[in-house]
């Protein structure tokens, strides 16, 4: 299966495809199974992060798909414990060296861990990461408005984007609508709910699909690409694999749409920001 995965330019002046896979959770020893298939159906744009300990698996599947470098978006994230002034060095040059790769596509802070109190500092760090060209571009995870402010504050480069929990029970258009026009793109994380909630108790989803012939977590994630947002569902199978990126050949319309708009509980299933402290 071959698509031509939609772009959107970050304020960093580089584009990234619109729909990726997660890796979250995929056992070392899965990953570079994992992201080898997806490769081959088509996907070029993997989200990784430290702390998910499968950097290794997911480097070795790039190694050997041998796709080019520069078609390929790679993201990965500094962990809170590598947080601070001298931390996201080391912690990055790290991550290289498992992934095999002499920079990222996107590099993000993955909490903000108000706790700590160090992701001022980290920002500065990445920047200088950035200007150094080990990360192409630059961003943030789980950033509410206040953290967003507080970086405005302290520094002159916006990240490119904010990845955050994004799913049809939580909408997320509060801060969407405050960093956007920022020029913060939006990336979800559990943007199908991580099977916390069941799609198919969300009011009119079923129907969509019936009538797009399509399943459930396609539409949601045609929602997804139609509302701008980057989104990289998480699988370790084959088939939904390929399922999750046949997401092209159709489209929601107005109505489509406002049913889904309607589907917003403000409904967290995973950690909220400020609790993100480990």
């Amino acid at each position: 299966m071959t698509h031509t995965t939609p772009e959107l330019t970050m304020n960093s002046g580089h584009t990234i495809p619109q729909l990726g896979l997660g890796v979250f959770r995929v056992p070392q020893d899965d990953a570079q199974r994992v992201v080898a298939d997806a490769l081959e159906i088509g996907y070029r744009h993997i989200d990784n992060a430290a702390v998910y300990q499968n950097e290794e698996g997911v480097g070795r599947a790039l190694a050997e798909s041998g796709i080019p470098r520069e078609e390929l978006f790679i993201t990965t994230k500094l962990w809170n414990t590598d947080q601070g002034t001298d931390g996201p060095r080391p912690a990055l040059e790290e991550s290289l060296r498992k992934l095999g790769l002499d920079y990222v596509d996107l590099y993000l802070i993955h909490w903000p861990a108000p706790q700590r109190n160090l992701y001022v500092e980290s920002w500065r760090a990445l920047e200088q990461l950035h200007g150094e060209g080990l990360a192409r571009s630059i961003g943030v995870s789980n950033f509410e408005p206040e953290h967003l402010d507080r970086l405005a504050e302290h520094s002159s480069v916006i990240p490119a984007v904010n990845q955050v929990e994004l799913h049809p029970a939580l909408q997320q258009r509060e801060l969407r609508g405050l960093q956007e026009p920022r020029g913060i793109l939006t990336e979800a994380w559990g943007p199908l709910g991580q099977g916390k909630y069941s799609l198919e108790d969300m009011p009119g989803l079923a129907d969509i699909a019936a009538k797009h012939s399509k399943t459930l977590a396609q539409v949601v994630l045609r929602w997804h690409l139609q509302e701008g947002v980057i989104v990289f569902p998480k699988t370790t199978r084959r088939e939904r694999l390929v399922e999750n990126f046949d997401v092209f050949s159709f489209e929601l319309d107005a109505d489509d749409m406002a049913t889904m708009k309607a589907m917003d509980q403000g409904m967290r299933v995973g950690t909220h920001p400020n609790e993100g402290n480990w």
